[in-house]
């Protein structure tokens, strides 16, 4: 008769009336673990319900086994009673049978005459759990324990039984026994249960296919739920909750994965390239304005123009405006119930894409736009496409556009507090642990309070923080929901000919499938989504297209002439750009590279994106703040290593992006809840001052070096044949062939060296195969490298003028030495070639390759050498003259020399008369 483990593995008694779990069970099912896990919490134990769930695929996986053999032919479980009889007696084998009955009634058909060969399977279970290390943890949820103070002969009937079922024959031929199957995980991976599943799967899941087979499911989700719990627990490590969007560490970016993907750029409009963008956080702006110009300047229609004229002059030819949007209430409301008591809004937390009304509203907005385009400004807008305010008109009218389940996700969420509904059809609540900082829930709670139907809505996420409490997370699984925010996109390109697009990684297909329905197996990122999963056919049928190449495809037909610009991290930036169709994409590795010196990290980059595609640079956004980072002056300082990156941010391909005060050299970083500065920041006047003299200039000249075509990066050559990596030495040609050179060397310290030959860039051939190319410095810059032809290079930042040979450096490349974070900005370089009228070779010769405030001069102070040789020379003439003029009026008159003819008189006598 063969007989079954059962699929229930019951508590210990003690901790059930102790904790209050009735009849749960330790079983795969994930509601009940957690249900187990909140109840424990209450008492003050905090077991993770993804140990739990292990802990039961781990009884139910060994069961299953235990179950095969039993089933095998025979009783053994009988013969194991018999044999168990004979050599200790009955009173051992009944006294285990009648604690197991007190332990687990249930069990038994006839509690009050327990059948041994019911409780030995189980006991032979109870014993492995109670030797796994990995258990220890919760082992009093367990009964070894219980029914050894039961019964005193528990421990050597256990003996007994696995000595009697390690003689069963194996599962297969000269395979292991049935108590080394049982052991075999905890003896491979002691410390972990996620380590043991893992095991099982890879050693098991094909050895016992047929054994296992239904059960591996089971497996996987345990494991997706293990990761969540890591997951989160690493994110409360790190106890902060950054604003969307957030990168994390910066990577140097590879293009591996990218190289199967279709190229479909986005082609420029003529005003694209020549974008250099500046945030501006909206209220704040608008109250550091009033006190500038002391008056009261509440609205965008308020804007002086004075202001917008400071703005172009400064070669700015984009306003980001963060926080036009009308936001969440509610969102104002947690924020002041926490604490903030002059807060608004998040910028990120919406209630409508509508121009706030205490920004003036539309007609606000319609004025100042036209008065910034007609100083060449134009207005850019941010958009939150992956989510909404809590409390937003869309949460409230179209509660099936966002993703939601029925019942809260964990047993342990209440939403007992305050009701942040304004609008009497719903209430809505966030999970109480909000309140005491002790918690950060995954959804919140949304009730109908005409029909009380009840949903709770996951927060917006992006797997990297915790849940953004004030947001709605939009279920982009959803053609509907994806058609009703294109129709949002649309309508704001037709206020705003720049929008950029908050954390838009997180709606590329893959991550809209791994955060929020992870195929078995690769759940983890978001607690409590590894039961919504779907396989890659399901969610495939579901999200068929990429998002983001839909709503570029239809920009560009019914808004054409808009700049889309992605936030975008996870090392997706290529893809946005080259598949995906944006026009540009946030470069996070330029600040934190160049900030913390990672040089040859950041040449890395720049050497990569070269070497897959070119066209890829000039889509980078730079930027050396913005507004989920510290400020630039945080970060750089307001030195020499300050305008050395901002150098290379003005000077290299994609847009360069200006933070909010950079100019000014403000410290203070603007939450997206700010109303206003907390710091009254007085303007850097020499930092501002610097700015305009040295930087403003090649914002004003940005198709120069807005463009990837002719771009060249350049190794910086050490005497001993090595490769200055803290020197990014490259040059370009602008469409006009206009061409410059950088040299920048990125770290406090002396570096000489020469720039000669590039790295290596891709080159598209006629077929569409790529091949790579490296070229001389002579070649990027055009150069003949004729003997009689010389080079001039204008440093643009101290306006200092230096000659080289056209063939020094065709052949030799330029050598330079270069000190602690020095730059050099050599712009206008042109080819010239000795004339009589032009001796550039002699002025060359007499520089000696020292710099001139104008090489004009000097050739002209050379022409005209001969000239002033001959002055020169007729002056000393002349002035050796008049000195010996003054010499001679000027002596003593017995100094003079005699009139001619006469002589000394002789001693004693009179001379002639």
């Amino acid at each position: 008769m063969a007989r079954s483990t059962g699929r229930e593995f019951r508590l210990a008694r003690e901790a059930r009336e102790r904790f209050g779990l009735a009849d749960l069970t330790l079983d795969p099912q994930l509601g009940t673990a957690r249900t187990i896990a909140s109840r424990l919490a209450k008492g003050g134990r905090r077991v993770p319900a993804g140990e739990l769930q292990a802990a039961g695929v781990l009884v139910r996986i060994l069961g299953r086994l235990v179950d095969v053999h039993l089933a095998r032919g025979g009783d053994p479980v009988a013969e194991a009673a018999a044999e168990l009889r004979e050599r200790l007696g009955s009173a051992p084998i009944d006294g285990v049978a009648r604690a197991f009955a007190a332990t687990f009634p249930r069990h038994l058909e006839r509690p009050e005459a327990p059948d041994p060969t019911v409780a030995l399977p189980q006991l032979l279970l109870l014993e492995t759990l109670g030797e796994n290390p990995a258990v220890a943890p919760f082992g009093d949820l367990v009964a070894l324990d219980e029914l050894t103070a039961r019964a005193a002969s528990t421990r050597t009937v256990s003996s007994d039984l696995a000595a009697f079922f390690d003689r069963l024959p194996s599962l297969e031929p000269g395979g292991p026994s049935l108590l080394t199957l049982l052991r075999a995980p905890a003896l491979a991976e002691p410390d972990s249960l996620a380590a043991q599943l893992r095991w099982i799967r890879s050693a098991w899941g094909t050895r016992y296919a047929d054994e296992l087979g239904d059960l591996i499911g089971e497996l996987i989700l345990a494991l997706d739920v293990l990761a969540e719990e890591a997951h989160g627990a690493e994110l409360a490590w790190l106890g902060t909750q950054p604003d969307a969007g957030a990168g994390g560490p910066a990577e140097v970016l590879e293009f591996g994965a990218d190289a199967g993907e279709p190229e479909r750029y986005s082609p420029d409009t003529d005003w694209m390239p020549r974008l250099v963008l500046l945030a501006k956080s909206a209220y704040v702006w608008l109250d550091q304005l009033s006190r500038r110009y002391t008056r009261e300047i509440r609205t965008l229609d308020a804007v002086p123009d004075e202001e917008l004229d400071v703005v172009a002059a400064r070669g700015i030819t984009g306003l980001w405006l963060i926080g036009l949007w009308e936001r969440s209430r509610a969102s104002e409301r947690i924020k002041r119930m926490r604490g903030q008591t002059d807060a608004v809004a998040s910028a990120y937390s919406l209630d409508d894409y509508a121009i706030a009304r205490d920004l003036g509203g539309p007609a606000a907005l319609d004025d100042l736009r036209e008065r910034a385009m007609a100083r060449g400004i134009r207005l850019a807008s941010d958009m939150v496409p992956n989510h909404m305010g809590i409390d937003s008109s869309w949460v409230i009218e179209h509660p099936e556009r966002f993703l939601a389940v029925p019942e809260p996700p964990f047993p342990a969420y209440t939403f007992g507090g305050p009701d942040l509904s304004d609008d009497e059809r719903v209430a809505i609540r966030i999970e109480d642990h909000y309140w005491e900082s002790t918690d950060a829930a995954v959804v919140f709670q949304r009730v109908d309070r005409r029909t009380g139907e009840t949903r709770y809505v996951y927060h917006g996420n992006d797997g990297t923080t915790f849940p953004w409490n004030d947001t709605a997370q939009l279920d982009y699984s959803q053609a509907a929901v994806r058609e009703a925010v294109i129709g949002a996109i649309l309508a704001v390109a037709r206020r705003f000919p720049v929008i950029r697009f908050d954390a838009a990684m997180v709606l590329a297909k893959r991550h809209v499938q791994r955060l929020w329905f992870p195929p078995p197996g690769e759940g983890g990122a978001i607690p409590s989504r590894a039961g919504h999963g779907m396989t890659r056919v399901e969610f495939e049928r579901a999200m068929p297209h990429e998002f983001w190449r839909e709503v570029v495809d239809r920009v560009a037909a019914e808004v054409p002439d808009t700049l889309l610009l992605a936030e975008a991290f996870w090392l997706l930036e290529g893809y946005f750009v080259r598949t995906l169709g944006m026009h540009r994409v946030y470069n996070s590795a330029f600040m934190n590279m160049l900030r913390d010196e990672r040089n040859l990290e950041y040449r890395a980059v720049i050497r990569n994106t070269l070497e897959f595609d070119p066209a890829i640079l000039g889509r980078f956004v730079n930027f050396m703040s913005n507004p989920d980072e510290k400020t630039a002056v945080e970060q750089f300082g307001t030195g020499d290593k300050y305008f050395g990156v901002a150098t290379m941010m003005a000077t290299l391909p994609g847009l360069p992006m200006f933070g909010h005060g950079q100019f000014e050299g403000f410290a203070e970083q603007y939450g997206m809840e700010f109303r206003r500065a907390h710091r009254q920041e007085a303007v850097d006047e020499p930092l501002l001052a610097h700015h305009e003299r040295t930087l403003v200039p090649l914002l004003r000249r940005r198709a120069t070096f807005a463009g990837s075509a002719g771009f060249r990066l350049f190794d910086f050559e050490l005497a001993d044949g090595g490769v200055a990596e803290d020197v990014f030495a490259y040059a370009n040609v602008g469409p006009g062939g206009d061409r410059s050179l950088i040299l920048y060397h990125n770290r406090y310290a002396g570096v000489e060296g020469r720039a000669r030959t590039s790295v290596a860039f891709a080159v598209k051939g006629p077929d569409g195969e790529r091949r790579l190319e490296r070229s001389t410095l002579g070649e990027a810059l055009g150069l003949s490298g004729e003997p009689d032809r010389w080079v001039i290079l204008r440093d643009a930042v101290s306006g200092t003028e230096f000659l080289r040979s056209s063939a020094t450096l065709a052949v030799d490349g330029l050598r330079w030495t270069l000190g602690p974070y020095e730059r050099r900005t050599f712009v206008d370089v042109r080819e010239v070639h000795d004339r009589e009228d032009h001796p550039w070779g002699r002025l060359a010769a007499r520089l000696d390759g020292a710099g001139v405030p104008s090489l004009t001069e000097a050739l002209a102070d050379l022409a005209l050498e001969p000239v002033h040789l001959e002055a020169r020379s007729r002056l000393a003439a002349a002035l050796a003259s008049i000195r010996a003029e003054d010499v001679e009026r000027t002596a003593p008159d017995e100094a003079r020399p005699a009139p001619d003819g006469a002589g000394p008189a002789p001693d004693g006598a009179s001379p002639a008369p």
